[in-house]
């Protein structure tokens, strides 16, 4: 779908702000231990760069950056505040049904998965959803460690530095 035919329109930045700050824990749907993968680089960035206690879930895997792997969110030891989704936007439906029957209140579709019917059905079932968008790149922004490459530089500002 072009982004000019989409009429879900999710939280402001504001709201994703407060969403961030207000979560004590993410579970990462679809997790990867494989380097090259791009949950592998969002995992790896929450692990260092915030306190969040974090689930891997991928019924594939027994451990992924050195913690357990999970084959499910009902398995995980509590309930996500956020569960960040590396699915194709065609598994986002049963993704949601996932999330909703756990008990988390916020699903974050990673950046270039879309999928408006299940955005609109999770907003019914009581669902935060945020789509589109890299938990990694917004906590980054928010929290001083965004930089061209994406390394943390533990600074906030838009100000360059003259040398």
């Amino acid at each position: 779908m072009l982004k000019s035919q989409r009429t879900w329109t999710g939280p402001d930045a504001k709201q994703r702000l407060k969403i961030l700050n207000a979560a004590k824990s993410v579970a990462i749907v679809g997790a990867s231990p494989k380097p090259q993968r791009s949950s592998f680089f969002v995992g790896t960035y929450l692990q260092q760069s915030s306190d969040y206690r974090l689930y891997f879930v991928n019924p594939m895997e027994t451990e992924i950056l050195g913690q357990p792997a999970y084959a499910s969110l009902a398995d995980l030891p509590e309930v996500p505040d956020i569960v960040v989704v590396f699915r194709r936007g065609s598994d986002i439906p049963s993704v949601i049904d996932d999330v909703v029957a756990v008990g988390a209140k916020t699903i974050w579709v990673q950046l270039g998965i879309w999928n408006q019917e299940a955005a609109y059905s999770g907003e019914e079932q009581g669902l935060t959803v945020v789509m589109d968008r890299c938990i990694k790149v917004e906590h980054a922004r928010f929290h001083g460690g965004l930089h061209l490459l994406g390394f943390d530089t533990g600074q906030i500002t838009a100000r360059k530095t003259v040398r």
